[in-house]
């Protein structure tokens, strides 16, 4: 997104799963390859004679600033949750295709290594085991998991979790639109665009928040917020 300057927002191009290097189910009949019409197109619903268009200009978001958690740093990766939202976060996925549910306490060596990407939200504790779990979600459907969530046990890397952390925040982002005709004819720049206020670089109203959260008014934010 950084690179590119901006990408649309889902409704332009579904996600499928796909890339160019992927054999699985019909992706290796699909065209993945990076052009206007796979960024972001529409088809006529109720004529046979309007073909599939791309659409240009479209509703897009941007990114402002983007970078990496310490590896394994617990507390920072909260940190970032904490100020600024889900971070994207590697995982070892193959211990996981049949996840029914419950805290992933896998910690094996070989289940560390990263090949699949998903988020994390948030984090909790377990009542009866006092395990603390990261809240993390996955990109495989509601029907997987726990409504399409996993929970992984925190502080032992189980699955490579902590291992590669990343994070970004929003630049500017569409808001209101020029609206085009469903055949994507007549489509004009956006009107209106948001701007995204970084809640991290107001220290004193995260620490305020924090105070008030945990009813200690001496709880300050993690050293690395300060420096991300």
């Amino acid at each position: 997104m950084k690179s590119v300057g901006h990408i649309p927002f889902d409704t332009c191009q579904p996600y499928i799963a796909c890339s160019a290097d992927s054999k699985e189910g019909f992706c290796g009949d699909v065209d993945t390859t990076c052009s206007s019409f796979n960024t972001c197109r529409t088809c006529g619903s109720f004529s046979q004679y309007v073909d599939c268009v791309e659409i240009t200009p479209f509703p897009n978001a941007t990114i402002a600033e983007y970078g990496v958690v310490p590896r394994y740093d617990v507390d920072a990766i909260k940190a970032e949750i904490y100020a600024r939202g889900p971070v994207s976060a590697g995982i070892n996925a193959e211990p996981i295709v049949n996840y029914k549910g419950g805290i992933v306490r896998d910690t094996k060596f070989w289940h560390k290594m990263v090949n699949h990407i998903v988020s994390i939200v948030g984090w909790g504790k377990d009542s009866e085991s006092g395990d603390e779990y990261w809240i993390i979600r996955n990109s495989w459907g509601q029907y997987w998991g726990e409504m399409g969530y996993v929970r992984v046990v925190t502080g032992h890397n189980a699955l490579g979790i902590e291992s590669e952390v990343a994070w970004a925040t929003p630049g500017h982002f569409t808001v209101t639109n020029y609206p085009c005709n469903e055949d994507g004819s007549d489509c004009r720049y956006e009107q209106g665009t948001h701007f995204y206020v970084d809640p991290s670089k107001d220290v004193k109203t995260v620490n305020e928040r924090l105070a008030a959260q945990s009813g200690n008014k001496d709880v300050a934010i993690h050293p690395y917020l300060r420096t991300a």
